[in-house]
């Protein structure tokens, strides 16, 4: 469905004088129907810029992105930017700098409409704002006509999940979902996640720095250091026989109860 090649975005910096910052290195992957897959790493190896390149909202210094055998960048109109939006989704770490704070969170729902067939009625609409909603522990006589800002974290995190889960996309990029949900409202969402996949073969790349998030969603986890995937492989492989040094660390800064639930 989705391939990475020789993925690499370098930044400038500086002024008067200027540098350049290797932020994603020439890296290589392909996504399947129905997979889930994790990229794992530190803040700053380059895990959310190769979500963005691969969402289409930075371009890359090289390299492409290929969706269902199409260069992404090669699209240029309006119809086949929507097409790709609709079929390919992001959830952000941050959702309050996803939302327009001047919108309500009824418009910011029914907008993903924009993106799906006109013929949906206003009934169906509702529902399946309404469904999204419950699907996400969340009420909607709790948000609905509030803004972003009078939300919690948590709750502007699940609504965008919810937001997602309305357009029922082959593709969700989903970079550090979890990140300001509760924990008790963070089982739901990875179940979630998986009836996308087992019910819609939605596939899914999973942005963590968690390791122990990554062994229970994933069927491979790439491992990225300062911009390069340095290993590959299976959950149980990683965690079983790590091969690079740095995956190693990783796995000793999982916390002692999670190793021995993974038997590690």
């Amino acid at each position: 469905m989705l391939r990475v090649v020789n993925l690499t975005k370098v930044y400038t910096t500086g002024f008067l004088r200027r540098r350049t910052v290797l932020a994603v290195d020439g890296i290589n992957f392909a996504v399947q129907e129905g997979e889930i897959i994790s990229l794992v790493g530190e803040s700053g190896s380059g895990k959310t810029t190769t979500a963005q390149m691969i969402l289409r909202f930075l371009p890359p210094t090289s390299g492409k992105v290929e969706f269902e055998g199409k260069d992404i960048w090669a699209f240029k109109t309006k119809k086949e930017l929507k097409s790709y939006w609709r079929q390919v989704h992001g959830i952000f770490q941050d959702p309050y700098a996803a939302f327009n704070p001047m919108y309500k969170a009824d418009r910011i729902l029914y907008q993903v409409f924009n993106l799906m067939d006109s013929h949906i009625s206003i009934s169906d609409r509702r529902r399946l704002v309404r469904e999204a909603l419950e699907a996400m522990k969340l009420r909607p006589e709790e948000v609905m006509g509030r803004y972003p800002h009078q939300l919690s974290g948590g709750q502007r995190q699940r609504m965008m999940i919810a937001r997602c889960y309305i357009l029922k996309p082959k593709l969700i990029v989903a970079d550090e979902p979890l990140s300001m949900v509760d924990a008790s409202v963070r089982a739901g969402i990875l179940k979630l996640f998986l009836e996308l996949r087992d019910r819609y073969k939605t596939a899914v790349i999973f942005i963590t720095h968690d390791l122990g998030l990554a062994y229970y969603m994933s069927q491979r986890i790439l491992v990225m250091h300062r911009g390069k995937v340095v290993e590959e492989a299976t959950p149980e492989e990683i965690l079983s026989a790590p091969q690079h040094p740095y995956t190693r660390r990783l796995i000793e800064d999982i916390p002692l109860i999670v190793r021995k639930w993974v038997d590690i």
